[in-house]
């Protein structure tokens, strides 16, 4: 990010004007980073000592941190017409890493799912960088067939048949969580990129129909639903996850039980460092916590929206939908899995965006930080001065 923070090259108008950085959103990014590992930390120490090391996960952890802060000042300095051009190749890579999940002998299973190709010591998980890649292409697409986007049919039928084939492959692994956010970012997007809402109510409403099937036809989806529904009908089955949840949260409080003395995490709630973190953070940190979680990422999909209005501004329209689309995804993987841990929705699979543990995940959460930096750099940088007060509006 050494571009974005030297601001070297800023044309002489707009740098007088406009403030070198976007602070609110590196500053949410670092906390959520930050604090993110400390409950890593709190949440995985008993677990790692019973493979005798405490500090295996924090340790990964970090590592994965190094790595995704190597790739945000990376990608922050590849400009963002080589992404323009690069989407569709960027799509179909996507689609061969995850055609060779599916692969015997190369995918590795873990808890009954295959979502992961071994190389060496990292395990790549090719759904994630989907989700990235997938943002990139429509984001292109859009800009190519904006008139054919906003007045055929057919024009949001296409990226959609293409999207279709990512997550039939996404749900053979299977990784249901994961189709559902591809779907909801991809269709915010193409609203958003003008599709008439009578084809986005029929396509929201196919969506839905396909999504409430694959729910029903799966026996083990709809017990995780009906559990939901009522998690102390089935406390030691199908509801137990959620139950020790809501215990954890309930114990909590207002200002939580302190930093390492919740209880939830040792004895009773799995999978407390990757999908149910928030329910750590909920017993240690009360709701001051909680919401203080929630307002850092809202903080950054307000200043995504931002970033994106301000690119739109200058008629940048590729970085204003990948803005867009960053948005959409870190605020719908937030809110799901937010509302997975307080009993709003069905228990999926999915981290919490920049503070899970999961290498895969916090790898490509910081490398979008890194784009969204890139994208407000060079949005700073071009505003030509007829379009300034615009621009500065997008960054207040």
């Amino acid at each position: 990010m050494s571009a974005v923070l030297s601001s070297q090259a800023t044309a002489g108008a707009s740098q007088s004007v406009l403030p070198e950085l976007d602070y609110w959103l590196i500053g949410a990014a670092v906390a959520l980073l930050g604090f993110g590992a400390i409950m890593v930390a709190s949440a995985s120490l008993h677990v790692g000592d019973r493979m005798g090391n405490p500090f295996f996960h924090l340790t990964r952890h970090g590592i994965a941190m190094g790595l995704g802060l190597v790739g945000a000042l990376v990608i922050s300095q590849i400009p963002t017409k080589l992404w323009e051009q690069s989407g569709t190749a960027l799509y179909f890579m996507g689609l061969v890493l995850l055609l060779l999940v599916l692969i015997p002998g190369v995918g590795r299973e873990a808890n009954g799912a295959i979502r992961w190709i071994p190389i060496g010591s990292f395990n790549l998980q090719s759904s994630e960088f989907m989700k990235l890649f997938l943002v990139v292409y429509i984001a292109g697409y859009l800009v190519r067939r904006q008139l054919e986007v906003a007045h055929s049919i057919w024009g949001f039928v296409k990226p959609m048949l293409l999207l279709l084939v990512a997550a039939a492959l996404i749900m053979l692994q299977p990784d249901f969580g994961t189709t559902a956010v591809l779907l909801a970012t991809a269709l915010g997007m193409l609203f958003l990129g003008g599709v008439a809402l009578w084809q986005f109510a029929l396509l929201l409403l196919s969506a839905g129909v396909a999504l409430a099937g694959l729910v029903i036809w799966s026996p083990y989806r709809l017990q995780r639903v009906t559990g939901f529904l009522d998690p102390w009908a089935d406390v030691n089955n199908s509801g137990y996850q959620l139950a020790q949840a809501l215990i954890a949260f309930g114990r909590g409080e207002w200002f939580g039980v302190g930093l390492g003395n919740g209880i939830q995490k040792q004895f009773y709630l799995p999978e407390a460092h990757t999908d149910f973190l928030m329910a750590v953070i909920g017993e240690e940190f009360g709701l001051l916590g909680t919401l203080s979680v929630i307002a850092l990422f809202s903080l950054i999909v307000w200043r995504a929206f931002r970033i994106g209005a301000a690119a739109e501004a200058i008629e940048r329209r590729f970085s204003a939908y990948v803005a867009y689309g960053f948005g959409l995804w870190i605020g719908m993987q937030a809110f799901i899995n937010i509302g997975v841990n307080v009993g709003l929705l069905p228990t999926k699979g999915l981290t919490l965006p920049l503070m899970s543990y999961g290498g895969n995940s916090i790898i490509v959460a910081c490398i979008v930080i890194g784009m969204l930096a890139r994208i407000d750099y060079e949005t700073r940088r071009d505003a030509p001065a007829h379009k300034l007060e615009q621009v500065k509006w997008a960054h207040a």
